[in-house]
């Protein structure tokens, strides 16, 4: 039966879209059927859940059923990280420079290759939602690279947090310096703050 298809994907991922019950040579419409009979509740556009439940990473659930390979960064993962008092109004997040763009809306796109990309991403996971969101080493790491989008006075700021709340050391931030060649940019910041 259909519903348990759907229902069997939700138990593992967490979330169903659109693209999963094509996937499953499901009809599309069986998500709208499903939410009238009050057997899932819609997140997002096209993303659905069980009716009940109530996620830690909701606000995230559209962005890991449309672009599962992306990694949460930059403002959304000092948020995520609780590092900074920004509040970005949209997610952003980095695909690698060559994945297609997700449609998603409210989302901020950050293309990254090789080494800067995969390195320095954690996974959190609960209820069968796997978010990816790079480490807050990384994260400052990279709002010095992008300052010119984000500000500078926000990668400061974040680095001295970073290092105050004993989210990451010295040696992981330059780590992380090191593989996005940001050195030369950061070794000032790093060595005024005590």
């Amino acid at each position: 039966m259909d519903a348990d298809i759907v229902k069997s994907i939700i138990k593992a991922k967490g979330v169903v879209c659109a693209s999963d019950l094509v996937e499953a040579g499901i009809n599309r419409t069986m998500l709208s059927h499903l939410a009238d009979k009050g057997i899932l509740r819609r997140i997002a556009r096209g993303v659905y859940t069980y009716a009940g439940n109530y996620m830690a990473y909701e606000a995230y659930a559209e962005v890991i059923a449309r672009a599962p390979r992306g990694v949460i960064c930059l403002l959304s993962a000092l948020q995520f990280h609780e590092i900074t008092t920004q509040m970005p109004s949209e997610t952003w997040l980095a695909i690698e420079r060559d994945d297609t763009r997700p449609g998603i809306k409210n989302t901020r796109l950050i293309r990254l290759s090789g080494k800067a990309f995969s390195e320095g991403i954690d996974i959190h996971e609960e209820q069968g939602l796997a978010l990816r969101v790079y480490s807050p080493a990384k994260t400052v790491v990279d709002c010095f690279k992008f300052r010119n989008k984000i500000g500078l006075d926000i990668a400061r700021e974040a680095l001295t947090d970073t290092l105050g709340q004993k989210k990451a050391t010295r040696d992981e931030i330059w780590k992380y310096a090191k593989v996005c060649r940001m050195t030369n940019v950061m070794r000032p910041y790093l060595e005024m703050i005590k």
